[in-house]
Parts: structure tokens; sequence; C-alpha cells
């Protein structure tokens, strides 16, 4: 019988850890003695000197120490105990807001005292606001640490002093019995890429030495992180490579194309208004490989804004059509739904299919009409929002799912939709779409449970959108702009970008904006869209500005995918400089549909500061969206490229993708060899990182 891992023991059993302290600890994710050891630092204090006084300057941190010379409570304005101590280099003033008649007393004149903060300017010269400070009753004593201190996450109730206590214990216990931090990776890994053991990365990061300087740890350069870094990483490599494998295993309907569906491919394919592009044959080429097998397609489509993606995921509706199977097409948004549900209708119109369409606002009997038809298998393509997934949706012979902007679902929700169409050990095909290119190394890790397809070409004819970068002071300029644009018969967008991110105040920005617009252009059409708005009204809207009734729409980011009008040709964006490259090239995506000449404005607050005016350049000197995302990446970071708010996206507790991207490469060719060199350190791995079992291993 396998004797239990130690560290799996709750918080609870550590000394100083009551029950209160111990449910603390938990709204940190901290339940075992485990998590303890891995819930690192957010940055460290160097307590290890002491700073002469008068080398002070604001901003820094430091340790000083010093004899009282007088302590005063001030009465005026917020009371405050006031205590200026001087080391015979200078002197300083220390502040306490909140205090005691006792911590009064014990900061009498002449008392030797060392203490800890930031120093800033006060209205006596420098000071320190509540610093952390010890009474020295031995001034030949020494009051330095000999390890950097660590500063460590906290929430409500708990202080450092608790966690720091706990953290020691639980390292205590490492130390007297080194078994129980097994390192899997192995030794010939941690000696080729010189990381040091499992055991002394966490040391070192918990409980630096001199040897370790504070700018290391911050950057990320030091050894232990980075080796921490990477076997995080390598796990999360790991257990998608192994739901990859595991797929794989599955059964899957093959859609064999016979003399029947080649004559039906054929026709779809002539039928089309337009030819298609070399990229998307190659790709079409791909998913028709993959569904010939008897395994799931899990195919991950990408490709830039305009470049022909939808059209691509209809022909592979066509093969489950003429295989016998039905399609679900889920879509993020009610508008991206509806437009898909009108592309889908148009190009299978010539076929014997109903094309059916669900969202959460089909209410009554016209929802109980579509579910019939899902369910006797009449319905052979069903477009909707997340409400595909709902109990009460039940397929007849479901054979591929198609998701469209697939890093606004995460996880979970892909997962719940191939449960709806599983037949025994039968389950349906996988399409997801995005047109956010996703970096290179991000698709390495986050998608690596996924084949992945690039359509890296734009349909002919399509113009490069001209982006120029304008201060709002300009904006009189552009309104006349726009009159004259109208004048040519052309449409425009007017984008109001996130204020403090709340809807509500998005929208009011927007409604104002349009009120202002409508008065200041008083031919001109203008319209108002915002995601407050019910479903109904914002089609109603859309399909006003798509058959040009409208010629000037005032929207908030609702916009940034689903819209598709040709006629519309210049774009500004106010504030551009609240939003990530990869936004903001999703929102200029809406202009240059068409065979014109297409512009977007930027409009930014003055003043910029260098990084955002870096990242506007960026948008004005580039339409390519994959060069544009790997820009973002490097200056944003991972989570607000592929926006982590979503449910199922990876979190990490130590890796930084933007910071560790270097490993990224590493991790999938030593991940690979794993299956093969090292199968046994795959579930322990998991078990450590992820938790067991995970929502990912459980397919």
């Amino acid at each position: 019988m396998k004797t239990p891992n130690a560290l799996n023991q709750p918080v609870g059993i550590l000394t100083g850890i009551g029950a209160q302290t111990a449910n603390r600890l938990q709204k940190l994710g901290l339940c075992t003695l485990q998590d303890l050891i891995f819930h690192l630092p957010l940055r460290y204090e160097d307590r290890t000197r002491v700073y002469p006084i008068c080398s002070l300057k604001p901003g820094m941190s430091v340790l000083i120490s010093g004899k009282v010379e007088f302590t005063d409570i001030l009465p005026r304005g917020r009371k405050s105990l006031i205590c200026r101590i001087s080391d015979g280099t200078g002197f300083i003033s220390l502040k306490f807001f909140h205090f005691s008649a006792s911590q009064h007393n014990a900061l009498k004149p002449g008392t030797s005292i060392s203490c800890f903060a930031e120093v800033r300017y006060g209205f006596a010269g420098l000071e320190m606001v509540h610093p952390e400070y010890k009474v020295i009753a031995n001034p030949d004593g020494c009051i330095t640490e000999t390890r950097l201190t660590p500063v460590y996450p906290l929430t409500e109730g708990l202080g450092q002093n608790i966690i720091r206590k706990a953290v020691r214990q639980a390292l205590d216990l490492c130390r007297q019995d080194p078994e129980l931090l097994t390192d899997w990776i192995p030794e010939s890994i941690l000696k080729q890429y010189h990381y040091p053991s499992l055991a002394d990365a966490i040391q070192t990061l918990h409980a630096p030495d001199e040897s370790v300087s504070i700018e290391a740890l911050q950057n990320g350069s030091v050894p232990a992180l980075k080796r921490l870094a990477f076997e995080e990483l390598l796990t999360h490599f790991l257990i998608l490579r192994t739901t990859r494998n595991k797929t794989k295993a599955w059964q899957a309907p093959s859609f064999s194309v016979g003399a029947a569906g080649k004559t039906a491919t054929n026709h779809f394919i002539r039928s089309l208004p337009f030819k298609l592009t070399g990229a998307q044959q190659r790709v079409i080429a791909e998913i028709e490989a993959d569904c010939r097998l008897q395994h799931p397609m899990m195919r991950l489509v990408q490709g830039d804004v305009g470049s022909g993606k939808t059209v691509v995921s209809a022909y592979a509706a066509l093969l489950a059509l003429t295989a016998g199977y039905q399609v679900a097409v889920m879509a993020p948004t009610e508008l991206l739904a509806e437009q898909h549900k009108r592309n889908f209708s148009i190009w299978f119109e010539g076929f014997q299919t109903q094309v059916v369409y669900l969202t959460g606002q089909l209410k009554g009997n016209a929802r109980k009409t579509v579910l019939q038809a899902l369910e006797d298998g009449t319905a052979g393509i069903i477009i909707g929002t997340h409400a595909l997934f709902q109990d009460s949706v039940h397929f007849h012979r479901l054979g591929l799912i198609i998701i469209d902007e697939q890093h606004r679902f995460g996880v979970h929700q892909r997962l719940a939709l191939r449960e709806k169409g599983q037949q025994g050990n039968i389950r349906p095909h996988q399409l997801v779409m995005t047109a956010t290119p996703i970096p290179r190394t991000l698709a390495m890790l986050q998608y690596s449970d996924l084949d992945i397809s690039i359509i890296d070409e734009l349909p002919p004819g399509r113009k490069p959108i001209v982006t120029s970068v304008i201060p709002a002071e300009r904006r009189a300029d552009v309104i006349d702009r726009i009159n004259g644009w109208v004048g040519k018969n052309r449409q425009v967008y007017w984008v109001c970008t996130l204020i403090e991110e709340s809807e509500v105040l998005q929208c009011e920005a927007a409604e104002k904006t349009a009120e202002t617009l409508t008065e200041a252009l008083p031919n001109v059409r203008v319209a108002l869209i915002h995601g407050r708005m019910k479903s109904a009204e914002k089609d109603a809207v859309m399909q006003d500005f798509k058959n040009h009734r409208i010629d000037l729409l005032v929207a908030t980011t609702v916009i940034e995918v689903g819209v598709d009008v040709p006629n519309a040709g210049l774009m500004i964006i106010e504030n551009p400089e609240r939003l990530g490259l990869s936004q903001l090239h999703q929102l200029r995506g809406r202009v240059g549909r068409g065979g014109d000449d297409s512009y977007c404005l930027l409009m930014y607050q003055a003043p910029l500061s260098d990084t955002a005016r870096h990242r506007l350049g960026v948008l004005r000197d580039s339409n390519d969206g994959f060069v544009i995302a790997e820009k973002d990446l490097e200056l944003r970071g991972p989570g607000e490229v592929m926006g982590t708010r979503q449910t199922g996206q990876m979190h990490f507790k130590i890796a930084d993708l933007a910071r560790d991207a270097d490993l990224l490469d590493t991790v999938q060719q030593i991940g690979d060899s794993f299956f093969t060199h090292s199968p046994q350190a795959i579930q322990p791995l998991c078990d450590r990182w992820l938790g067991a079992p995970t929502e990912y291993s459980e397919v």
C-alpha cells in the first residue's frame, strides 16, 4: 500500500494555524502543506544590511536603525503618532495613524530601534509610514537578516508573519524528509539545463541567501525560478498531450467522400460567389483527411480577420451532412451566431438540409420546434451560442462540432458540447476556429491537444487598411472627415472603448458620444449599438447598418467579431491605448471588407506613455495579425492576449508565458520524450501542479 505523502496534510496541523486562519489560507487556495510550498513570494525585501539615514532617497524600501529623539501626538486632522529617529548621519520621521498607548510609551526618547518601510517625502522631510519596527535591547546585537525576506500574496485577515511561519514549518518538514519533494524531472535534464533540484529551488525562492539578487528574482532569471516554471509548463503540456492521446483512442464517424459526396462538395464550391484561396484549399484538404479517419478530429483553424475561415467550416459541415450526420456550430455572441446562420442558410440553400438557430433568447413553441428538429434529425445544422450544450438539447446523430472564437469559451464548455454528441464510444469530430492569431509559443502550450491549421492568405482584392494614430485634440477634424466620407455614400464605425472595466459606464459613454455626433452631424444618420441592448434591438440596428439605412454606427467593443458590412470603410477608435493590440486588430478588421480603400483612425488621449506609443505604432505599421499577436504577447503578457478571464483558460502558479517563452520549445521536445522514457512521472506531476483529477484528464 502506498504511503500517503505528508505534504498532502491540511495546513491546520501546523503550529499557530487555527480553524479561522486555515479558512483564510483556503481563500488563497492553500489547503495542504504542498500548497504552501508552492505559494511563492510576490517580491522580496532586503533586510540583510542597515542603511545610513543620510543615504536614503524616496522610493527605497530599507532597513535602518537609530535612537528616538522625540515622540509626539499630532491632534490636527487625522490623529497621528510622530517619532523622529537619528543614527548620527541624519534623521527621519516615523508616522503611525493607528497606535496604542503602550506603543507610544515604548517609543520614548533614547530608545534604540530598527525599522523597515518605504521611504517617502513628508511634511517635515523624509518619513516612513507604519514601518515594521523592533525595540533593540542590545544596540551591539545583530539586527540584520541573513537572507532576503519573502513577501507573500495575502488575503484579508492574514498577515505576513503568519504565512511566513507556516511556510517555514512546511519547509522544515521537507528538510527532515527529502523524499517528500520527489524530483520527477530526470537528473540528466537538470544537468543539461543547469537547473537545481526541486528541493533546492523551493528553498532558494522562499529564503534566498546573499548570493541571489532581488533584481534577478524579480526578472525571473534565477535558475531556481526557471526550473519551477519549466516543470509547471511541462506539466500543462503533458496533460493536454495526454488528452490528445486519449482522444485518438476514441472512435468517431468516418466522413468518407463517395461519388455522391464528391458531387455535393464540387457543387458547393462552384456555387460560391468567390474563389477559394490556396490556403483555404490546403486547410480543407487537412480537414478532409482528418474526417476520413475513425478517431475524432481535434483541429484548430487560425486565420486573420477576413481570411475566410467560416466557409472552410461550412465545407467541413457538408462532409458531415453527406455522411448522414448533424453539425453543431457554436459562436460566443448572438451577433456572430446570427451572421453564421445567415451565411450557412445562403450556402446550403441548394442542399436538402434544414439550418436552425438556438440561443438563450429563443423561447416557447419556437424553442420546442428547434429542439424537436434536433432530436428527430430533421435539422441538419444547428447554429447557436452556449445554449447548445444545455440539458434540454438532444441530438439525433451529431457528427461534427464547429466552435468559433474558441478562446472565448474555454475547455469546460468545449468538452460539455462534445459530451452531447457521444453515442456509446463514438464521439463527434471537432473543428475550432479563431480570428485571434495565437502566437506560436502560446499555441504550443494552450492548444497542444489540437492539430493546428493556419489560413495565412487573404482573398484576392483585399486591400490593407490604412491606419493612422492621432491625438483627441483633432476630434473636430475627424468629425468633418465623416461628413465627406458619408457624402461619398460610404459608412463609418465609431468605437468607444472600455471605461474602468464597467459595461454600464462603457454604454453610457457610447450613448453620450452618439448624442454628440448626432448634433454635430445633422445630415448623417447616426445609430448606437452596445452590449446591454436586447438581442432583437442589436440585430435590428445591425441589419439597418448592413442595409445602409444608417451612415454612422457608434458602438462599444461588442462589434469586435461577427459584423460584415463591406460598405463600411472608415473606423474611428477612441482611446485605443486602453485596449490590447490583438483586440484593436480585431476591431480594425470590421473595415476593409469591400474592394475600396479603408481607413482606421486611432484617436488617443495625450499624453501617451512610451509603451502605449510603441504599441499603437505596431498597429499602424502592420496589418499582419500574427506579427501583432507576437508583439502583444511581448508587451502585455499571455493573460491579456488570450483573455484569461474566460472559463477554462490555463492559470499558472509560477510560470509567466511572456517571461518564460524561451522554455516552450524545450518543454515540447522534452514533453514528447516523457511518454517514452518517463511515463511514470506524468501522473505525479499532474497531481502536484494541477490537482487530481483535473478537468482536462477526464476526457
